[in-house]
C-alpha cells in the first residue's frame, strides 16, 4: 500500500492533501482530468490533513522566495516534519510537488520520496482551482487578494535592486547605440546624395558625417560662399587647408543650382542628423557613468561599449559572472561555432572581446592566446563587479596591467608579475578605499542625524510656541467674556433693583400710606443708642 500527500503553496500558506485510493486515481487519469471541474467530485478524491497559514506578509514573501530559488525554508521543514507520516515497510509515503528543484530539496533534507509528474500536476490543478473551497474560512475574494498581494511583492522584491547598479539601463542603452549608430549612417548617407546636386565636391573634402551636416547648414547656398566666411567655416572643420578647399571648390562647383525651397528640407535634414549625433555623445557619456557604477572593473580593463555589449549579451551582469571564461570567449560568435562544430572545422577564437584593443596589437600567432587570456580576466572582473558591495576600478586597473604585460611577454618575452603579487597589492588597495568609503558614509550619516535633530528640535520650539500663542489667546478671550458676563450681570441687577424701587413706591402710593417709621427713626430710639454706646 502506498500513500500519496500533496504539498500546495498558496498565498496564505502551506496546505497538505491526502488522495483518496491513490492507486485507483493514477490508473484513472483521464477520469480525474473530467473530475477537475466539479467541486463534490473533486472532494471525493482529495481530503485535506493539515493547513499552516503565514505569519505576515513578509513571512509569506521570505517563503514563497526559498520555493523559487529551490530551497528548503523552515517553517517548510517544520510543518512536513509535524504532517507527514513517516514511511513503513508495507506503507510507503509518496509527496507530490509541483516543483523539481522543491522535490529534490525535500530529499535531501528529510528523506522523503518525492514525485512531480504523472498524475500529481493535474490533482495540483484542481487544488488550485478549488483550494477556497476545501478549506474552511478562506473565501475566494481573500483568496485572490492574497495572491495578489503577495504577487506584487514578489515581483517588486525581484526587481528592486540597488537603482544605481541596475545593469537592465546598461543594455537599454547599448543597443540604442548600436541603433543610432546605424540610423545616424543611413541619414547622413541620405544628406550627403541630396546635397551632392548642389555642391558634389564636398562630399570627398569631408568626409566625416556630423561635420559634413554641419558645413551644410553652415554654407546653405555654395554661391553665397566667399572669403568673409574663412574663420567662421575654420571653427568648424577645425583646419585652415580644408577650409581654403572648401571656399575654392565652391568657386569652380559642377553642382546644379538649387531652390529656396529644397536647401530648406536638407537644412532641416541636415539638423535632424547634427541633433542625433549630438544625442549619441550624451548617451556614450551616460552608458560611462552608468558602467563606472554597476561594472567599474569590467569597463577598466575592456572599456565601457565593450563590457556593455558582453552584459546585454548575456542577458545581465549575474549571467555574465556565472559563465566561464571559455563561454565568454566566444560570447558573440555562436554562429561561428555551430557551424564550425557541424563541418567539424576549427572553432571561433573570440566573439565580442574582438572589438577590444588587446587582440588587434597581438600578433597572428599569439591571437588565440591573447583572447583566452583576456576571457579569463573579464570573467574574474564581472563576479567581482557582481558581487562586491563596495564598487571600485582597482581590481580592473591591476587586470589590464596583467593583460598589458602579457602582450609584453608575447613580443619580447619580458616575464610578467605573478598573479598572487598582483592581486595582494590590489586587496590591499580595495581594503584602504573601503575604509575610506566607509568613513564618507559614517560622516554622512552623522550629518543627516543632525540635521534630524536640528528639524525635531525647531519643530518642537514651533510647536510650543504655537501652543503657547494659542493659550494666551484662549485665556485673553476667557477674561473677555468673563468681563462681558459680570458687566451684563451687573446691568441685569441694577435693572431689576430700579424696577423693585419703582414698584413698591407705586404699591405704598395707590394705598396712600407712607409710613415715617421706615423713613426716620424716632427720637426715643436715638436716644437710646447713645446711651448703650456711653456704657461700652
Amino acid at each position: 500500500m502506498t500513500q500519496m500527500f500533496l504539498l500546495f503553496e498558496h498565498a496564505s500558506g502551506y496546505s497538505l492533501f491526502r488522495v483518496k485510493e491513490f492507486e485507483e486515481v493514477t490508473m484513472l487519469q483521464p477520469q480525474v482530468e473530467q473530475n477537475m471541474l466539479d467541486v463534490s467530485k473533486f472532494k471525493t478524491i482529495v481530503q485535506l490533513v493539515a493547513f499552516s497559514p503565514f505569519k505576515n506578509a513578509a513571512n509569506a514573501l521570505d517563503n514563497i522566495n526559498s520555493i523559487s530559488e529551490g530551497l528548503m525554508h523552515e517553517d517548510l521543514q517544520l510543518f512536513l516534519e509535524t504532517n507527514v507520516p513517516k514511511g513503513k515497510k508495507k506503507e510507503k509515503v509518496i509527496l507530490g510537488v509541483g516543483d523539481v528543484k522543491i522535490s529534490a530539496a525535500i530529499q535531501e533534507t528529510l528523506g522523503i520520496s518525492c514525485q512531480y509528474s504523472g498524475v500529481v500536476p493535474e490533482i495540483l490543478r484542481g487544488i488550485r482551482l478549488h483550494f477556497h473551497n476545501l478549506i474552511k474560512g478562506l473565501t475566494q475574494q481573500s483568496a485572490s487578494t492574497a495572491q495578489l498581494g503577495l504577487g506584487h511583492s514578489y515581483s517588486r522584491a525581484k526587481v528592486k535592486f540597488n537603482v544605481n547598479r541596475s545593469d537592465n539601463m546598461i543594455i537599454q542603452s547599448i543597443s540604442l547605440l548600436d541603433q543610432l549608430d546605424k540610423d545616424i549612417n543611413t541619414f547622413a548617407m541620405r544628406v550627403r546624395e541630396w546635397y551632392s546636386y548642389h555642391f558634389p565636391e564636398l562630399y570627398k573634402i569631408v568626409p566625416d558625417n556630423y561635420m559634413y551636416a554641419r558645413i551644410i547648414k553652415f554654407i546653405k547656398n555654395r554661391k553665397d560662399l566667399n572669403e568673409e566666411h574663412f574663420e567662421p567655416l575654420e571653427e568648424i572643420v577645425m583646419d585652415s587647408t580644408k577650409t581654403q578647399a572648401i571656399i575654392d571648390a565652391a568657386r569652380s562647383s559642377m553642382g546644379m543650382d538649387i531652390s529656396p525651397l529644397d536647401l530648406i528640407n536638407i537644412e532641416t535634414f541636415a539638423s535632424r542628423v547634427i541633433a542625433l549625433a549630438e544625442y549619441r555623445k550624451q548617451l556614450m557619456e551616460y552608458l560611462k557613468s552608468k558602467m563606472s557604477n554597476t561594472a567599474p572593473n569590467l569597463a577598466a580593463l575592456i572599456g565601457e561599449s565593450v563590457g556593455a555589449r558582453l552584459i546585454s549579451h548575456a542577458g545581465s551582469l549575474t549571467n555574465l559572472a556565472k559563465y566561464p571564461a571559455s563561454t565568454v570567449q566566444i560570447l558573440g560568435a555562436e554562429k561561428a561555432l555551430f557551424r564550425a562544430l557541424k563541418s567539424r572545422g576549427n572553432t571561433p577564437k573570440y566573439g565580442l572581446i574582438f572589438h577590444s584593443t588587446y587582440i588587434g596589437r597581438a600578433g597572428t600567432k599569439n591571437k588565440g592566446r591573447i583572447s583566452r587570456y583576456l576571457a579569463n580576466k573579464c570573467s574574474i572582473a564581472s563576479r567581482l563587479d557582481c558581487f562586491s558591495e563596495i564598487p571600485s576600478d582597482i581590481f580592473g586597473n591591476k587586470l589590464k596591467e596583467q593583460v598589458e604585460e602579457r602582450l609584453k611577454f608575447y613580443e619580447t618575452g619580458e616575464l610578467p608579475r605573478k598573479n598572487v603579487d598582483v592581486m595582494k597589492n590590489a586587496l590591499e588597495e580595495v581594503s584602504a578605499h573601503q575604509e575610506a568609503v566607509l568613513k564618507k558614509q559614517k560622516k554622512k550619516e552623522k550629518k543627516k542625524r543632525k540635521r534630524e535633530l536640528e528639524q525635531s528640535a525647531t519643530e518642537q520650539s514651533s510647536f510650543m510656541d504655537t501652543t503657547q500663542e494659542e493659550s494666551i489667546n484662549i485665556s485673553k478671550k476667557e477674561k473677555k467674556k468673563k468681563k462681558k458676563h459680570l458687566q451684563d450681570d451687573q446691568s441685569s441687577f441694577l435693572e431689576s433693583t430700579v424696577e423693585y424701587g419703582v414698584l413698591d413706591q407705586s404699591n405704598s402710593l395707590a394705598n396712600g400710606e407712607v409710613e415715617a417709621d421706615t423713613l426716620e427713626p424716632s427720637p426715643k430710639k436715638k436716644k437710646k443708642k447713645k446711651k448703650k454706646e456711653l456704657q461700652e
